[in-house]
């Protein structure tokens, strides 16, 4: 049986971040081919072949449908072009690789704030130069949506090459559009951020291909990959109670009211999201139930996987 393709980053910070989640999911990325190798394989998950990449290859390989599933930024993603979500469908977001696409004006024009001061100075620039403001960006699909949105038109994108921040201080251009964590690079080339001018929030991605050729067994997969993650991010969420069985009517009478505040029922137990624990605890205890163990499970496994049977019914 053909395996299932899945991508993941080849180097960098993000390849990291990937590695540890996959971990913390219960898979151990192995090298196939040694260290300098482009092809893993993904222990937990017989069947997978995995491909380093880089993440601008990722985001290409889902669009095009090279590969069935992969981890990339949604700012690259998006960066593909109009229409992504009828190409690829964005599983789960990852809570890593966080970065803010935005609007970056000098910080020596007091006057701009918003992007409507952008639009007014645009059309001010190209009275008074004949030429249209200058945008320096890698990500031309965004800003021109982002920039038809706000209605401005007097402009003209610059593609950057080397390191957007600098554009404006090297006279290549007026505004930049780029990838920002904390602004700081973006002050440092005397750079603000425009109120109004982030396009897009931006954190790493498990997406899938709708163009890749996909088979049952490798729907499975997937199935099982999310189903585990989906696992492991509930149960950071949860904790587990346990008291003795022969007080079990006793908790449960104290407990009642903690089932229509997401708590859920075990054998001689509960689930319950973790900031209701010491209320929990403490309502156990006025009902004289005791010793009350309490932990956090490593995974909370549900029957149902919404988001694989989301995947399945697109791909058929």
């Amino acid at each position: 049986m053909s395996p299932l393709v899945l991508a993941v980053p080849s180097k960098g910070r993000l390849k990291e971040q990937v590695e540890r989640w996959l971990s913390e999911c219960g898979f151990t990325l192995e090298a196939d081919g040694g260290d300098r190798g482009y092809r893993a394989l993904l222990r937990g998950l017989p069947g997978a072949e995995v491909r380093l990449m880089s993440a601008g290859d990722i985001a290409a390989a889902l669009d095009a449908g090279d590969i069935h599933a992969g981890v990339t930024g949604e700012d690259l993603l998006r960066e593909t072009g109009e229409g992504l979500d009828e190409r690829v469908m964005l599983l789960r977001a990852l809570g890593f690789g966080r970065a803010d696409l935005v609007v970056a004006a000098p910080q020596s024009w007091i006057d701009v704030d918003a992007m409507a001061d952008v639009e007014e100075v645009a059309h001010l620039y190209l009275g008074r130069t004949g030429s249209r403001l200058r945008v320096a960006t890698k990500y031309a699909v965004q800003t021109r949506a982002f920039f038809a949105a706000k209605a401005i038109a007097d402009y003209r994108i610059v593609d950057s090459g080397g390191a957007t921040e600098g554009a404006p201080a090297a006279g290549l251009a007026e505004l930049v559009v780029d990838i920002t964590t904390t602004g700081a690079t973006l002050a440092a080339n005397n750079l603000k951020i425009v109120s109004d001018g982030v396009i897009l929030k931006s954190q790493a991605q498990l997406a899938a291909s709708l163009h890749a050729p996909w088979a049952p067994h490798q729907l499975a997969l997937v199935r099982r990959l999310i189903s585990v993650a989906e696992a492991r991010a509930r149960a950071r969420s949860l904790a587990a109670l346990r008291w003795p069985e022969e007080q079990d009517q006793a908790a449960r009478d104290a407990t009642e009211a903690h089932l229509a505040r997401g708590a859920t029922r075990q054998p001689f137990g509960l689930l319950a999201p973790e900031p209701a624990l010491l209320d929990i605890a403490a309502d156990l205890a006025a009902a004289g139930v005791g010793p009350v163990s309490a932990g956090r499970p490593d995974y909370v496994f549900e029957a149902a996987c919404p988001i694989a049977d989301a995947l399945a019914a697109q791909v058929g």
